[in-house]
């Protein structure tokens, strides 16, 4: 097949899943091409070594041609200039008819849907079909975050998203949540059956084989590890007040990341005088891999809102293909599959106490039961959110739509 990715974020930015699947579908013999923006995020400014232009062509390390388009720069909590950043790549893509005129399909990563303003505008003209890549569930995530403050502003935003997101998905030829209730959301919302799919968010091991040795667990401080975005809408500070409640027993919390809420929560960490509780920082994704082999839990949490109910960070994935149980506050689906499949320990949203009950019961695992949680937590990636299953399931959506036109 011949295959367009288009994605506002690529590399160099830390975008996983558009380079991840031109890399994989490159590798299994398709012609992948991608169409994205000028590097920005996520300070919001044109990262070194670029300058916008009308176009610029560049190849990958491995071999993938890729077309960047101009774009209004900006991940600032301003809503109006956050808007310009989402629909001047939606419209500066529209206009590359050029690199899309003789692609058979077309694949949308979509944490927002303005991404998919060039391809609905070309099917629509008779172009190739494409598939939209659900990341966030708008409007939800919109009018649910801060930069939507008043409610009745949140309304109006929620019809005119609501009307935009009805013509996207018909027109489209697939639309792929990243959960069972995500899936269950799109088709509530005028999608016809057959086209919401299920396909996990994947995280990449390098077909590593790991070799699982926990016999010394419980023999130092057991350390638990939050990796991501520190925003509004990840309730660090649950994390921070949990450890407050932790603080004589042998535990060590270590915090990596950037964010709005970073100063806020250190600022907390201080005031309470935690001597478990570590900051780290930003860290390249290539350090990843050593800070998850010396943890011994991950935390995933967000805030208690509906929209993350059918919502799996990526840091589950980036956590268990590392065999790293989890202690997660994320209800519906992720507490269901945690605890469907017993990989690790839930908490209540937004509660300090509940997450501390949860840490508290996987640090007083003996080290043979945590053993078998790592073997389970490892068999679980390799079977649902490995990149080979991802790819597999994609890669065979693609092929069914080509093939039906």
């Amino acid at each position: 097949m011949k295959i367009l990715v288009l994605s506002q974020y690529f590399p160099p930015e830390n975008s996983f899943y558009p380079d991840s699947v031109a890399r994989n579908l490159s590798a299994r013999g398709h012609s992948v091409r991608v169409l994205t923006g000028y590097p920005n995020y996520p300070e919001g400014i044109v990262h070194s070594g670029y300058k916008q232009c009308w176009r610029m062509r560049e190849e990958t390390s491995y071999g993938v041609e890729v077309l960047r388009v101009p774009l209004y720069t900006d991940h600032s909590q301003n809503a109006l200039r956050r808007i310009m950043n989402y629909v001047s790549f939606g419209l500066s893509s529209a206009t590359a008819l050029k690199w899309v005129k003789d692609v058979d399909v077309i694949y949308v990563y979509a944490p927002q849907p303005t991404a998919a303003i060039g391809p609905w505008i070309w099917r629509r003209l008779g172009g190739a079909p494409y598939v939209v890549h659900v990341q966030d569930l708008w409007p939800d995530s919109i009018t649910g975050s801060a930069l939507v403050s008043k409610k009745l502003s949140a309304r109006v935003i929620e019809k005119i998203i609501n009307i935009w997101l009805k013509s996207i998905y018909k027109v489209s030829s697939g639309v792929i949540g990243i959960a069972p209730q995500m899936v269950k959301r799109l088709a509530e919302r005028g999608n016809p059956k057959d086209r919401p799919h299920l396909i996990f968010n994947w995280a990449d091991d390098h077909g590593k084989e790991l070799e699982l040795d926990e016999s010394h667990f419980g023999e130092k401080a057991i350390k638990f590890i939050f990796a991501g975005n520190i925003g509004n809408m990840q309730d660090v500070e649950s994390i921070v007040r949990a450890a407050d409640i932790l603080r004589n027993h042998s535990i060590q919390i270590q915090i990596v990341g950037d964010g709005t809420q970073l100063d806020k929560v250190k600022k907390l960490a201080r005031e309470l005088e935690l001597e478990n509780v570590d900051f780290v920082g930003k860290v390249r994704r290539e350090q990843m891999e050593a800070l998850y082999t010396d943890a011994d839990f991950s935390l995933v949490t967000l805030k208690d809102l509906p929209v993350f109910e059918g919502t799996i960070p990526s840091k589950f994935q980036g956590s268990i293909a590392n065999a790293l149980p989890v202690v997660t506050t994320v209800q519906g689906d992720l507490r269901e599959i945690v605890e469907k499949e017993d990989i690790g320990f839930t908490a209540e949203s937004e509660n300090p106490a509940s997450l501390a009950s949860a840490i508290e019961s996987a640090a007083t695992l003996s080290s043979v039961d945590y053993s078998d949680l790592c073997a389970r937590t490892r068999a679980v990636f390799v079977d649902r959110f490995s990149t080979k299953s991802g790819i597999d399931s994609l890669e065979s959506l693609l092929t069914s739509v080509v093939d039906s036109k």
